[in-house]
């Protein structure tokens, strides 16, 4: 059965774990953040990180550019950034299509 409102929690996914692998909840808990901070900490340093079957969260940056206010017409400079998007594999799309 397919949820239509709600949010994927570190403690779901740390529960996930304690079920299925045996893991105490403290350890499953550890184990989830420590691969966020590992995907975390190499987006910071600007790597993108792909999950094969699942996704990658690509960087890109973005040059500065003139931007408009959409209420005024005013054209303001958009500054300089870096920023982050997420491309579902093929397999996730198909998964998440299928329900």
């Amino acid at each position: 059965m397919m949820r239509s409102v709600g949010t994927l929690t570190r403690a779901d996914l740390a529960e996930t774990i304690n079920r299925k692998m045996g893991f105490s909840r403290a350890e499953s808990l550890d184990m989830v953040e420590a691969i966020l901070n590992h995907m975390s900490k190499a987006m910071e340093q600007g790597e993108n990180v792909k999950i094969s079957g699942f996704g990658s969260f690509v960087l890109r940056d973005k040059k500065e550019r003139v931007g408009r206010n959409p209420k005024t017409g005013v054209e303001v400079p958009i500054t300089p950034r870096r920023v982050l998007t997420f491309r579902a594999s093929q397999l996730l799309k198909e998964r998440v299509a299928n329900g």
